[in-house]
């Protein structure tokens, strides 16, 4: 590198104001109250820049302009120096980071993800895709529980869920009719069945509107249970029952260890729509893959994986 060009690139950054320096080059000397000259400043920039140059580049090389990092071509033999201006120029540039890179940061923040939050919750990917959770294991759950009232939960609070969970049963069933499914394994029944449990939940929602308005008023309404013994002789019907819809003739048809496998292939299936890039709606993944941060977690992982080749080797 050119002496000339190395005195231009120290004379220019020792005005740089909030530059960085060691904190024993900042301090007063004993002499002196003031601090550095911006003459001395460049000095120390200089002889930094002729000792090690790659300790420069790091310090310094985001200061730099286009035309000061060329100076450095001819040391670009160097590996570190030839990394820092690769690094340095692809950060100019706008460039994302290697694909290497960008995967490994990714699995550190799914890693994040996985021990912080529930973003890999069932509920929660099932939300993100009501259909594939749907094929992994909603077939295999029984819809009713989902429709129950929770015990301390407020009549509105069910409310809100049924609602939210209608929203995601009609994303199923238009999914299932995009594919061409039988109606006959829609979820919640074809057709018919649909509307009718449809007409029976207005109706319930009403008569237990009814219910909390007559607790308010201190009275019972006059009429029939939910249990009650209705017209024509027929047996009771609990409003649990579903109606006699499909949804009420559900039978558990995996076992408890089948459904943890199905729930582990779901999960699997999930991380690598996020690895992937897939979650654009819910993730920011320009501010991931950026995240020099991020590497910290593999060099923590190299560090563990080097201790543990030594120990064995031992």
């Amino acid at each position: 590198m050119e002496p000339a060009a190395m005195d231009r690139i120290a004379a220019r950054l020792s005005g740089v104001e909030g530059l960085y320096f060691p904190s024993s080059f900042l301090s007063p000397s004993a002499s002196s109250s003031s601090p550095p000259s911006t003459r001395r400043r460049g000095a120390e920039l200089r002889a930094l820049l002729a000792r090690d140059t790659p300790l420069f580049l790091e310090r310094y090389g985001a200061a730099l302009s286009a035309d000061e990092l060329a100076a450095f071509d001819t040391l670009s033999p160097n590996y570190e120096v030839d990394w820092h201006l690769r690094r340095l120029r692809a950060a100019a540039a706008g460039t994302p980071p290697p694909a290497a890179r960008v995967r490994n940061r990714r699995r550190a923040y799914l890693d994040r993800l996985v021990r912080e939050g529930d973003y890999f919750s069932e509920e929660a990917m099932r939300e993100r895709e009501p259909y594939l959770h749907h094929e992994y294991l909603g077939k295999f759950q029984d819809p009713l529980g989902r429709a129950m009232a929770r015990p301390g939960e407020r009549w509105s609070e069910t409310l809100m869920r049924r609602a939210e969970e209608a929203v995601i049963v009609e994303k199923i069933r238009g999914e299932q009719i995009r594919r061409g499914v039988d109606p006959s394994e829609w979820v919640g029944g074809g057709p018919e069945e649909a509307m009718e449990e449809q007409e029976e939940e207005e109706e319930e929602e009403e008569e237990e509107e009814e219910e909390e308005i007559t607790k308010e008023n201190g009275t019972q309404a006059d009429k029939p249970s939910a249990t009650e013994v209705v017209p024509n002789g027929a047996a009771p019907m609990d409003s649990n029952s579903g109606g006699g819809s499909t949804a009420g003739a559900f039978k558990q048809t995996l076992s408890s260890e089948e459904m943890e496998d199905q729930l582990e292939q779901f999960t699997y299936v999930m991380q690598q729509k996020f690895l992937l890039g897939e979650d654009t709606e819910h993730m920011d993944y320009s501010q991931i893959d950026n995240d020099e941060m991020l590497d910290d977690h593999w060099s923590r992982e190299a560090n563990y994986d080097a201790e543990e080749k030594y120990f064995e080797e031992d």
